[in-house]
């Protein structure tokens, strides 16, 4: 988490300073690239190693509790142990988001057209966020040092697009509303207690019922039945809205269809 500005004045004042992240040792660890050493005992450890008892960890406790103090207590070491591995939390998590999309999707199956492949891919990506909440906060919006395996995700998606002829910024704001979508109902998914939903309807249904005469779109809306359960996929109907636009881009421009 982002320290905030008062801390960070806080920090100036008292003369500490914090630590900059090595980016390119970053780099080097997610993609292999580091330095092995030629002497010394063999590494009981590996980064990929420690990367997946983290991801065990999340899953169940969420990411939180991928410490470097819990990771290593799975190994029966030290934290500092681990450090030799991997250098910190921070990267600690770039190697579990790469654990968990460590298969780039195939399409094939999908069938021909970006609209199939890309519908395709939305819903891998869904099972993924489905099997490991955390991986939510994990990427969340910021510029994160990317692995080999995350950069095979986004370069599958532009492939499906690319034979659409929209231009490239087009292309990679579509792929951002598409991730937005899967994102969204991932945060739906975290955020759901089911104890807490039938509470707030509870409360919502009585104050409504008290006050309906100031909201009667949405107390008619509730009446036919907006809140009941319906059979509607909220991934497949995101997806068709969006796909839906990018069509009529693609008309619009003279691109190819579906």
């Amino acid at each position: 988490m982002a320290r905030t500005g008062a801390t960070r004045r806080n920090n100036e004042a008292s003369g500490t300073k914090e630590k900059a992240r090595d980016m390119r040792a970053s780099v080097a660890l997610l993609w292999g690239e580091q330095e092995q050493p030629t002497r010394g005992p063999k590494p009981s450890l590996s980064s990929r190693r420690i990367a997946e008892t983290a991801v065990t960890l999340a899953d169940v406790e969420g990411l939180e509790a991928a410490s470097m103090n819990k990771v290593a207590a799975e190994f029966g070491v030290s934290a500092m142990a681990l450090y030799r591995y991997v250098p910190g939390k921070a990267e600690l998590v770039e190697l579990m988001v790469e654990a968990v999309l460590a298969e780039r999707p195939d399409l094939s199956a999908a069938g021909p057209g970006w609209r199939p492949q890309l519908t395709g891919w939305a819903h891998r990506l869904w099972a993924v966020y489905q099997a490991h909440p955390w991986l939510l906060a994990a990427t969340a919006m910021r510029r994160q040092v990317m692995g080999p395996n995350q950069l095979a995700w986004l370069d599958a998606a532009l492939a499906a697009l690319e034979p659409t002829g929209l231009m490239v910024a087009q292309r990679h704001q579509i792929f951002l509303l598409i991730v937005g979508q899967v994102r969204n109902l991932a945060q739906q998914l975290v955020d759901f207690d089911a104890d807490h939903d039938r509470e707030w309807g509870r409360l919502t249904g009585e104050l409504l019922d008290r006050h309906a005469d100031r909201f009667p779109a949405l107390t008619k809306a509730i009446a036919e039945g907006m809140f009941a359960p319906v059979a509607i996929d909220p991934l497949d109907f995101g997806l068709a809205r969006i796909f839906d636009g990018v069509q009529v881009l693609i008309d619009h421009t003279g691109g190819v269809s579906s």
